[in-house]
């Protein structure tokens, strides 16, 4: 039985494409749907759930989420698996400001705990500024060697 004319009229009604119109395969039904000449009768049939569109498909976004989870670990970052230079994925700005505002963090802490003074303090942020320290530790061990006694290393 031909019902490429109600699909198609479906289709407007339900606004969808005529791929994603339904109609029930029960041959009464069948028989009832051949009979709907007018929108009116294809609109009725809808109302009745005799045709009804299909829900649409989706992409599924699972595996997505599994594997942004293991990235999230470090897992899955290995040689084969990076484009770009290095200092494309991490810039060297980045890495910079980074590493400066962790060096501040720590002088500024050291200055609050009392362990250096405003003006020691000023000598180091302008050294860090330049770029005098690669890491916490490399300003922590240049402190200790101007005789800055210093608590727990952090």
């Amino acid at each position: 039985m031909n019902l490429s004319y109600q699909k198609r009229v479906a289709s407007g009604i339900l606004k969808c494409g005529v791929h994603r119109v339904w109609v029930d395969d029960r041959p009464e039904v069948q028989e009832k749907i051949a009979e709907a000449v007018t929108r009116d009768d294809v609109r009725l049939l809808v109302v009745q759930r005799f045709i009804r569109k299909h829900q649409k498909k989706g992409i599924s976004r699972g595996r997505a989420k599994a594997m942004a989870e293991q990235r999230s670990k470090g897992r899955r970052r290995g040689h084969g698996s990076r484009k770009g230079h290095g200092g494309a994925r991490t810039p060297k700005k980045e890495a910079w400001m980074t590493r400066v505002r962790a060096l501040r963090n720590e002088l500024s802490s050291l200055k609050a705990e009392g362990t250096i003074n405003a003006t020691q303090y000023c000598r180091y942020y302008r050294r860090v500024k330049g770029g005098v320290y690669n890491s916490r530790n490399h300003l922590r061990y240049n402190l200790e060697i101007d005789g800055i006694k210093l608590g727990g290393v952090k």
